[in-house]
């Protein structure tokens, strides 16, 4: 994953579209400094889950990883601001859950945790499993999608952002 990280970063910055800090351009980086394996388990017990091993692979890389384009991907949070979306936007999910057809997808963002787009126009969300041992479920999510765009995992979704930077 960090080869897809760095590679994103430097392509955004090369192609100098978007707004960097001094220190991203000259480090080449859009991350922050890791997390430590103590700050993701304090995370883990405030949230009570077991993070998926691929966010915390990516915690262990970056806590936290500005977007380079923040009209169409979410930048990722810090650890500390990583919350269940029913704290951050119960609103939402109130209207995903007012009308039957929609309850699905409502019952999901109920359970869903914001790891990136706090304060921007879309979400990137993990949805904890209801069995255990079963997969994680990770989505993009915009009222402008509309909805749940899914993806296979973190790897998955930043190749898909290199190849969106690759394309613009």
């Amino acid at each position: 994953m960090k080869k897809i990280l760095k590679k994103i970063s430097e392509t955004a910055i090369k192609q100098g579209e978007f707004s960097f800090t001094t220190e991203q351009i000259e480090t080449k980086w859009l991350g922050n400094q890791p997390a430590t394996s103590a700050e993701i388990h304090e995370a883990e017990i405030r949230l009570g889950v077991t993070l998926p091993a691929d966010y915390q692979e990516f915690l262990l890389l970056t806590n936290g990883f500005t977007t380079p384009n923040e009209n169409v991907d979410p930048s990722f949070s810090k650890m500390s601001d990583v919350a269940f979306l029913k704290d951050v936007d119960p609103q939402l999910i109130e209207i995903w859950t007012e009308q039957i057809e929609l309850l699905d997808v409502g019952i999901k963002l109920a359970r869903s945790i914001v790891i990136g787009g706090l304060t921007e126009e879309q979400y990137f969300l993990l949805i904890p499993p209801v069995i255990e041992n079963t997969d994680w479920e990770y989505w993009k999510f915009a009222s402008w999608i509309p909805g749940e765009d899914p993806y296979q995992g973190l790897e998955n979704y930043f190749i898909n952002v290199l190849d969106f930077l690759k394309s613009a």
